[in-house]
């Protein structure tokens, strides 16, 4: 039986926690329930931890357990911090429900530290059911037509992104994949860890090269691409 559990790849999320800790700030883009930033406080308790969340329920909920939390739409609204103040920027599956994705990456540059790294947690549109699918004519699962997933990623394409819209900004430290459709987790855990390219999911941790210079913006600037994007 498949434990959807696994697609949100905590023990990954974990293990990059720590190998970049200790660490002094985090923010959480798309916070949720909080259990990524429970994480993050578990392996460095000191750090200061932020998050962005404009689901009022989840807002509420987090500040009553006193995380800071800032109700902001992230992809309109500056992130509410200073340039390259922040260590650590993670989005665990939340890139797939936006359309946004330059200005949320401009922001998340904005905000980074040289020298800071980039937790991101996002649905396979490789994986091997995913490819099966397709093979046999239906909708891939990661981005069903009437769920609220807008974008599609695999390997090669966030990397790609992130390397010409980007130019060169990250590095790639770190990949892991999680879950592994359709077998139950004694299956799927070795599987994921073997072939992490058709996983469920992709974590990817990256570090931030160099200084921020407007790149993502300027990559989606008007007449540049068929589609209009919010620039600020």
């Amino acid at each position: 039986m498949i434990d959807r559990s696994l697609n949100y790849g905590r023990a990954h999320i974990k293990s990059f926690l720590e190998s970049v800790s200790p660490y002094g700030s985090l923010l959480d883009i798309g916070a949720g329930t909080g259990v990524d930033l429970a994480i993050a406080k578990q392996v460095c308790p000191k750090a200061r931890f932020f998050g962005l969340e404009v689901h009022a329920p989840y807002s509420e909920n987090l500040r009553s357990k006193g995380w800071t939390v800032y109700s902001v739409n992230i992809e309109r609204d500056p992130f509410p911090f200073d340039d390259e103040s922040i260590e650590v920027v993670m989005g665990n599956q939340v890139l797939e429900h936006v359309k946004e994705i330059f200005w949320i990456f401009h922001q998340i540059s904005r905000v980074l530290k040289v020298g800071g790294h980039l937790i991101l947690g996002v649905p396979n549109l490789a994986s091997l059911h995913n490819r099966i699918l397709l093979l046999l004519g239906r909708q891939p699962t990661s981005i069903t037509v009437q769920s609220a997933h807008i974008r599609g990623y695999t390997k090669s394409g966030l990397l790609s992104f992130l390397e010409e819209a980007g130019n060169g900004l990250y590095s790639l430290k770190k990949f892991k994949g999680a879950n592994f459709y359709p077998f139950p987790p004694v299956l799927a855990r070795p599987l994921a860890a073997l072939c992490p390219g058709m996983a469920w999911g992709n974590f990817f941790l990256f570090r931030k090269t160099r200084p921020y210079k407007n790149e993502f913006i300027d990559f989606a600037s008007p007449g540049r691409l068929e589609s209009n994007f919010f620039l600020g």
